[in-house]
């Protein structure tokens, strides 16, 4: 069974808009602690780093996505089970087992829908928690900073032709034995970079982190209708180009969530 490439694009972005609603507003007791000793503003570079050094990266050494692609399949699947256990909404230690068969599905059924989607929901996870643990090291406001950067940066490198060629080696990296691919969201026709999943899970932590500390805050799940309904738009001009941004669309809701937060305070 096949989707048509529409529909396999708004499942897709359905997995991203939820992550701005999935994360819990503090992480656990213990990563507090240790983030009060390690937080810096440096960190809030981490989103923009993510894309700017991984394409060139990959541009300049070919192995490098095969590193990649090793390394999100070793840590993947424990960070999803960390927030299966703790870093989500409805998390409980128990739930952290999930994990392990939707490895085993991303494994057995590589090359079909239920395969697929086995695969991204764990690349989803573990950006849930990559998501809480970026919120308790790095400012806030630089964090957003970053989210934004990460955006243009985006669209400036689809613009110049840079960011696809690197994408493809990285999607076409290939752990041995048919083992899963976590380094990136492929479910029907459509194709996601776990950069997009990382940024909407680093954005629904702030949200929840930001609404833990002031009730009065916007729900997380209207900011993810927000997300989910412009990047619906968004994927209209696929009629006219062959790639596109998806960062951009939940860098426009941080901006327009900023915008009334400041008008709301005023």
């Amino acid at each position: 069974m096949t989707l048509a490439f529409w529909a396999s694009d708004v499942c897709l972005i359905g997995v991203q808009s939820a992550l701005v609603a999935g994360a819990r507003g503090h992480a656990p007791a213990r990563v507090e602690r240790l983030a009060e000793r390690l937080s810096g503003r440096g960190w809030a570079l981490v989103p923009l780093a993510s894309i700017v050094l991984v394409v060139a990266a990959v541009r300049s050494a070919g192995t490098t996505a095969d590193g990649l692609a090793w390394l999100a399949l070793i840590a993947v699947p424990p960070l999803a089970a960390v927030a299966l256990g703790t870093a989500m909404r409805g998390a409980r230690p128990p739930l952290a087992l999930l994990a392990v068969p939707l490895f085993a599905l991303a494994w057995a059924g590589r090359d079909t829908l239920t395969g697929e989607g086995a695969a991204v929901l764990l690349s989803a996870l573990s950006c849930v928690t990559l998501g809480v643990l970026l919120t308790a090291v790095a400012p806030h406001g630089w964090l957003k900073a970053g989210i934004v950067l990460m955006a243009i940066a985006d669209a400036l490198l689809i613009g110049a032709e840079l960011l696809q060629p690197a994408a493809d080696v990285l999607n076409a990296a290939a752990p041995p034995a048919e083992l899963p691919q976590l380094q990136r969201a492929l479910f029907g026709d459509a194709l996601m970079g776990y950069g997009d999943l990382f940024v909407a899970g680093v954005f629904g932590a702030i949200v929840a982190a930001e609404a833990a500390a002031e009730p009065a805050e916007t729900p997380a799940w209207r900011w993810a209708i927000a997300v989910f309904a412009l990047s619906v738009a968004f994927i209209l001009l696929f009629l006219l180009v062959d790639v596109l941004p998806a960062t951009v669309p939940v860098a426009v809701v941080l901006l327009l969530r900023e915008r009334l937060r400041a008008r709301m305070q005023r």
